[in-house]
């Protein structure tokens, strides 16, 4: 059995033509070689796994290559390869400027490739200093790095740099066709194009990613394969989830969400690539920017037919909602319910009541809606009418500070009335005339208050005047016991207390009691208003007004002297006396 070589050595690329997504720097290379303008010092930077260390063996076998006539010389010897991360003290730094001294023996140059440079220690790049700069006539260094901030100015000063940039999914993806072409794969363009977008950028990492599905589904690469062995999330689920939203079926959402869960997937992935749904949806509404959209062909007219179906104003709101809920979801301690929340919201944009079949709100512009405490504000012979008799009446509105001035001139507002039964009926007649009518305050409503106040005529002449029945003192107080063991079966005790501590007086109208201080007052001040209407009513009598008064009498105080305090102890206590011969106390 032959020794398996992974496809990321065995597919390294030979010649620069042969490299991806780095056509400028290898173009660039090539010219600077035939016409002579290589520089000594090159610095490679980029992410990993972009061709820069292959960019640098190319390089070096390239240059010395010229006036030879045999092109598969690897010229071995004339290439040193340095790894800095474990080779980065100053004595290694050393050892490497001794060799650069001796000219090579075959061949017209010595390159040496320093991986990892941003590893050296701070000494050891000042060691390097001075040979970087003024190396020998057949020494190049090619330095290498994904970490360019970390390199000191002094090194990157004295070397040419080039800016090695991220492989795209295209070309990574094309690239990948011809692995698995050679391979003899059967491979699906929407799995190859899922293997390279999980590289992110990095084609050593595509291969590795390709070795691995292949063992695990052998000659035929199918994307249902793919996203079950790199445990990625199936791009339709994305489709489903939209079509949910659209369609505004939260439950049914939710249950996908928990399937979803179920199969080991983290509820911010998803979240996260919900929001990059949309993005792509946005970016397939405009036939300019279709070319931003890094999918495979299937998938695109996927795409095209689910954005006919949506819109700007959908998509921006919920590519919002979906990036905050991203945001809140490290801090969230209940992940899940964010982002169940989240799905429901998205699902509420395009809800329409008149469609849904449920009855919608009317919305009030402009137009002040009638509190119910309005309908206690009557005179005993008048109603108030500030309901609107028709809405098409008129259309002309006024605001809230226009009402609180006709209250003010109208007299008839500053009347209260405590007859139940008369609020109830004005109440029920006037529900029962603008039953389905909406409430709202037009100069209509007060232009047409005498027709309804004239229909409310025969009710108002039968109401008279409140009743003014005459009682005794005796009467009073029974009814304020009644009261008191009213409030006692309330649990109100501490009230109960301060009205059992006193007896009401009665002078003329006015019930008047006494406190011996300011606190009990206040507290019996605070129920005065139900008191005074359970008196009213029992009595009959509704001229009865109550008065609490403060009779604070001063107590002289005395100071006295130990001998004193002593003597009134024993008139409390003789045994004291007893207690001061036995211990033989003295004062």
């Amino acid at each position: 059995m032959e020794p398996f070589i992974v496809s990321a050595r065995k597919y390294r690329p030979k010649h620069f033509k042969d490299v991806v997504g780095q056509q400028a720097i290898t173009n660039t290379l090539e010219k600077a070689i035939e016409s002579n303008h290589l520089a000594q010092a090159l610095l490679f930077t980029g992410p990993r796994g972009v061709g820069k260390t292959t960019c640098a063996r190319i390089l070096a076998k390239k240059i010395n290559q010229e006036g030879t006539e045999q092109t598969d010389e690897d010229f071995a010897f004339n290439i040193f390869e340095l790894d800095a991360a474990s080779n980065n003290s100053v004595d290694d730094i050393r050892n490497l400027i001794e060799q650069v001294r001796i000219p090579p023996q075959v061949g017209k140059y010595k390159v040496y490739i320093i991986d990892e440079v941003h590893m050296l220690s701070s000494s050891a790049f000042n060691a390097f200093l001075k040979t970087l700069e003024e190396p020998p006539a057949h020494a190049i260094f090619i330095l290498a790095t994904t970490e360019k901030h970390k390199i000191i100015p002094t090194i990157l000063s004295r070397c040419q740099i080039f800016d090695f940039k991220r492989i795209t999914v295209k070309d990574a993806k094309n690239h990948l066709a011809e692995v698995a072409k050679s391979e003899g794969i059967d491979a699906e363009d929407d799995a190859l194009h899922i293997i390279a977008q999980k590289a992110d950028g990095a084609l050593r990492d595509a291969l590795s990613i390709f070795d691995r599905v292949v063992s695990f589904s052998g000659k035929k690469l199918t994307r249902k394969a793919v996203t079950e062995n790199l445990n990625v999330l199936d791009y339709s689920y994305f489709f489903q989830v939209t079509d949910l939203l659209l369609a505004n079926k939260i439950p049914d959402v939710l249950l996908l969400f928990n399937e979803i869960l179920s199969k080991g997937f983290d509820g911010q992935h998803f979240i996260m690539g919900l929001a990059s749904h949309f993005r792509d949806l946005m970016v397939c509404k405009t036939p300019a920017t279709i070319e931003l959209l890094e999918v495979g062909d299937q998938v695109k007219v996927m795409y095209l037919e689910q954005s006919q179906k949506t819109d700007y104003p959908f998509l921006i709101t919920s590519i919002e909602l979906a990036n905050n809920c991203d945001l809140k979801y490290k801090t969230s301690r209940n992940h899940r319910l964010l982002v169940e929340l989240c799905l429901i919201q998205l699902a509420s944009i395009t809800f329409n009541p008149e469609t849904s079949g449920e009855k919608k709100k009317s919305k009030v512009n402009s137009v002040t809606v009638i509190p119910p405490s309005h309908f206690l504000l009557i005179k005993n012979d008048t109603v108030n009418n500030i309901i609107s008799k028709e809405k098409t009446d008129s259309n002309e509105e006024i605001t809230p500070q226009e009402v609180s001035k006709e209250e003010e001139n109208n007299e008839e507002y500053n009347t209260p009335i405590e007859k139940k039964e008369i609020i109830q009926k004005v109440e029920l007649d006037i529900s029962s005339k603008l039953k389905g009518r909406k409430y709202a305050l037009t100069i209509s409503s007060i232009s047409n208050k005498k027709e309804l106040l004239k229909s409310h005529s025969d009710t108002t002449e039968t109401v008279g005047e409140l009743p003014t029945n005459s009682f005794s003192e005796k009467e009073m107080q029974a009814v304020w016991k009644q009261y008191i063991s009213k409030i006692d079966n309330e649990g109100k005790f501490n009230l109960r207390s301060n009205l059992e501590m006193v007896t009401p007086l009665l002078k003329g109208k006015i019930i008047q009691i006494e406190y011996p201080n300011n606190t009990i007052k206040l507290d019996v001040e605070r129920a005065k208003h139900d008191l005074l209407s359970y008196i009213k009513e029992e009595l009959q009598n509704f001229d009865i007004d109550l008065e609490i008064n403060v009779n604070e009498t001063e107590v002289k105080k005395y100071v006295y002297t130990p001998k004193e305090k002593y003597e009134r102890l024993k008139e409390l206590n003789p045994l004291i006396e007893d207690l001061k011969k036995d211990l033989g106390l003295e004062l």
